[in-house]
């Protein structure tokens, strides 16, 4: 059987569905009603008409309007489109159907992104693919992927190898080798996910001061050093000379075309206990504020960042404190719980994009059903025109990794992030949540057939549950 099926504005190119799409759920199509597609699609219209599948015979056909063909090896591989996998049913008997469906998607925002933290505790590979497959699932496009940080350094850089050498938790077990990296940039382009390094400065590098001699700033206590360090030493020109060439290597390694630099939380102590940095302060005119010195720093990299022709995302604390940014930086906005919408205001009247984390910290637990919240806050809920609110871009799902490793993560993941996922793609109008409830049921069953140990919302069952490791 030959079925067209379109997505507004993308036309699928021509593949054969394998048998796996089929039979998440076990029954009438009475019961499969919309109810359960996740996110929902922007407009959607079924009939009573049914149609029987083959999976050995169905095929998606290529629509005339389509500008892409079968060369397009992206879509050749993505012939598990994810609604419509979720519209096909088994019939009492077993047989695979679909109803007649009409179906004009597209999603409200661009970036629909998930953090994941590799630095506090290391994540394997097979854990990350795994949630690659599981952000297709649910429509997420961009990986932001959060891979060094104070306590460890495990990205395994081919100009200094020595930062994963000394500064990994182990440099051959708790390292992402140059092909790990590869593997992964290519597993989630299949999947239609960018992939978004995070290298945060001068801040949060504890771990790159194991293997960078001189690169962090020497603590005083009394007059004296005391044997600790701070931020990277931003008065240095060998701090910017391994930035250049740190950076430069970066850029070739990732292809997409931003960067997060990061730029959050910084501790001003270090700097301010340090006589040289004093002296160069008052050599600069900066007195004794300490934010202009870090501008000075975030200024000089987002330089070096800039001539390898990437464009670059930060956190909200760069533009606060007033440093010279393109017109294209994406502004990531962290702070302000509960109360964000006023720094989304100030960052699109400054006219810059923004996208919006806040209310989305995973990490953050409670007893409870605390998906309804995640669900309910949009990033475009502040006071502003329609101008500043076409600047929102979209958003992130974060899962800091403090006290969440490979054990934890899948399951204090998802479904949760799910209802981010139906935030940042589906039309602003879609807020019930009683029926989102009834849907994201039976989509985290989805999942956990596809073996994701997605937790339960609530009391209930699973047709086939998850069946361990």
């Amino acid at each position: 059987m030959y079925c067209l099926v379109k997505f507004a504005p993308l036309f699928l190119a021509v593949a054969v569905c394998n048998g796996w799409l089929f039979g998440d759920f076990v029954g009438k199509r009475s019961e499969l009603d919309e109810i359960s597609l996740w996110p929902l699609p922007q407009k959607f219209q079924s009939s009573a008409v049914a149609f029987k599948l083959s999976p050995a015979r169905f095929q998606i056909v290529q629509a005339k309007q389509s500008s892409a063909g079968p060369s397009c090896s992206i879509l050749e591989n993505a012939f598990r489109l994810e609604t419509f996998s979720q519209l096909v049913y088994e019939d009492d008997y077993g047989v695979n159907n679909i109803n007649k469906t009409d179906i004009s998607d597209f999603p409200r925002f661009a970036h629909r992104g998930i953090l994941l933290d590799s630095s506090r505790h290391f994540l394997p590979l097979k854990v990350i693919l795994a949630n690659l497959e599981a952000m297709a699932m649910n429509k997420f496009n961009v990986f932001h992927w959060h891979i060094v940080d104070d306590h460890s350094f495990p990205y395994m850089s081919r100009t200094f190898p020595e930062l994963s050498q000394k500064g990994a938790y182990h440099p051959f077990t708790h390292v992402y080798t140059p092909s790990d990296v590869k593997m992964v940039i290519e597993f989630a382009r299949m999947r239609g996910i960018r992939v978004i390094p995070e290298f945060d400065t001068p801040g949060h590098t504890e771990s790159w001061g194991n293997g960078i001699k001189d690169l962090l700033t020497p603590c005083y206590s009394d007059s004296s050093p005391s044997g600790a360090f701070g931020p990277v030493n931003p008065i240095l020109n060998s701090s910017y000379d391994f930035m250049t060439q740190f950076f430069k290597e970066i850029s070739t390694v990732f292809p997409d075309a931003y960067i997060h630099l990061g730029g959050d939380e910084v501790d001003f102590s270090c700097w301010e206990s340090n006589p040289d940095i004093q002296r160069f302060m008052v050599q600069q005119g900066f007195g004794t504020d300490y934010s202009k010195l870090e501008s000075f720093y975030i200024q000089r990299l987002l330089d070096i960042v800039a001539a390898t022709k990437k464009g670059y995302m930060v956190w909200q604390e760069v533009f606060d404190n007033g440093v010279k940014l393109k017109a294209d930086t994406q502004i990531h906005v962290w702070k302000g719980r509960p109360q964000y919408q006023d720094e989304m205001a100030q960052v699109t009247a400054a006219g810059f994009n923004a996208l919006l984390s806040t209310p989305w910290y995973l990490n953050r637990i409670s007893y409870g059903q605390d998906w309804v919240n995640i669900y309910k806050a949009d990033p475009q809920n502040f006071t502003g025109t329609d101008a500043q609110k076409k600047l929102v871009i979209g958003g992130e799902a974060c899962l800091w990794g403090e006290y969440v490793d490979a054990t934890n993560l899948t399951p204090r993941l998802w479904p949760r992030a799910s209802a981010v996922a139906e935030r940042l793609w589906s039309d602003k109008s879609v807020t019930d949540v009683d029926n989102a409830y009834n849907r994201l049921v039976q989509h985290r069953c989805r999942m956990v057939k596809r073996g994701i140990p997605a937790e339960p919302l609530f009391v209930g069952h699973c047709r086939q549950e998850y069946k361990g490791l």
